[in-house]
C-alpha cells in the first residue's frame, strides 16, 4: 500500500483540497500513513484519536444519544465522527473510523473485525461497512487501507 498515500496526496494537491482524520479503532495508524508522505502538511491538517466514547462526545461532537442508541461501532457514530471532525479541523474532507479490532470486544451482533468508515465532504456524509477476519494488527491495517482506498476512489470521481 506504499503508493496509495502518495497518490492520494497528489490528488489532494491537484484539487486544492484539505484532509483531516478522526480515528478510533485504527488508533492513529491512518494518520501515520498519510503523514508518511513528505510535504503532506500541504493538504493534511490533523487528526483526533477519539478512542473513548467521552472523547467522541466531548471533543468531536458525537451525540451521546447516538452512542447510547446504536453503540460506538455503528454507521451513525462513524458519520457523526466524520461531520464533527470536518468542522473541528476545518477541512474539505474528513475520514473517520470506528470498529472492533480484536481479539476481544466482539458481541453476537457485532463481531471482531467489524469497522465502519465515515467520510464527510462537500457532497455530504457517507459510510462504508467492512468485516475483516485478521489479527488485531491486520484488522487495523485493513481498515486504514480501506479508508485510503475509498478516499482515492472519491478523489477520482467515485462515491
Amino acid at each position: 500500500m506504499a503508493g496509495l498515500e502518495y497518490e492520494i496526496g497528489e490528488l489532494l494537491r491537484q484539487k486544492g483540497l484539505t484532509l483531516g482524520v478522526v480515528e478510533s479503532a485504527t488508533g492513529g495508524l491512518l494518520s501515520h500513513l498519510i503523514t508518511s508522505v513528505p510535504g503532506s502538511s500541504d493538504y493534511y491538517k490533523g487528526s483526533v484519536t477519539s478512542y473513548a466514547n467521552e472523547t467522541k462526545i466531548n471533543v468531536i461532537g458525537v451525540k451521546a444519544a447516538t452512542v447510547e442508541k446504536y453503540g460506538a461501532v455503528s454507521p451513525q457514530v462513524a458519520e457523526e465522527m466524520a461531520v464533527g471532525g470536518r468542522k473541528l479541523l476545518g477541512v474539505d474532507i474528513c475520514l473517520a473510523d470506528t470498529g472492533i479490532a480484536g481479539p476481544g470486544g466482539g458481541t453476537p451482533g457485532k463481531a471482531v473485525g467489524l469497522f465502519y468508515i465515515g467520510m464527510a465532504n462537500s457532497d455530504g456524509v457517507f459510510t462504508h461497512k467492512h468485516e475483516f477476519r485478521g489479527s488485531r494488527e491486520e484488522n487495523k491495517h485493513s481498515a486504514a487501507e480501506a479508508a485510503l482506498g475509498w478516499l482515492r476512489e472519491y478523489l477520482l470521481g467515485g462515491t
